[in-house]
């Protein structure tokens, strides 16, 4: 996990944040080990701000994947930043309960599932009931 955290600090530093000044970056391993790094940009009309997490996973779909092994979020604070629920919505379309939310709190890290992160969520499978 550490690398994981290592490259979402990496990504951090080429948010674009002109507004809030809050860096956040993520990186999501795919199924085959390949990782895909993803930061916030923000807008001058805030509904069309890109979201870290968003960014990563948008990079990796674009690819060819689909399959998600693990995620690891930090902000430029180490303030153990979680995934927003509209974040967590758009993991829950590729990932399920049990998958693994690393957050950087600067001298550790919380671990959650996205099932933890987000109970209940809107899937194909409540959309089929």
């Amino acid at each position: 996990m550490d690398d994981l955290i290592e490259r979402a600090r990496d990504a951090l530093t080429n948010a674009h944040v002109p507004y809030s000044e809050y860096r956040v970056g993520a990186a999501i391993r795919v199924a085959d080990g390949s990782v895909y790094t993803g930061c916030n940009i923000e807008n001058a009309n805030y509904s069309n701000s890109l979201h870290a997490e968003e960014v990563a996973v948008a990079g990796a779909v674009s690819d060819g994947h689909q399959a998600f092994d693990h995620l690891a979020v930090t902000s430029s604070e180490r303030d153990g930043v979680l995934p927003c629920g509209m974040c967590r919505q758009t993991l829950t379309e590729f990932c399920g309960p049990e998958f693994p939310v690393v957050c950087d709190e600067g001298d550790g890290t919380a671990r959650y599932t996205l099932g933890e992160l987000l109970p209940d969520a809107i899937s194909r499978e409540t959309l089929d009931r």
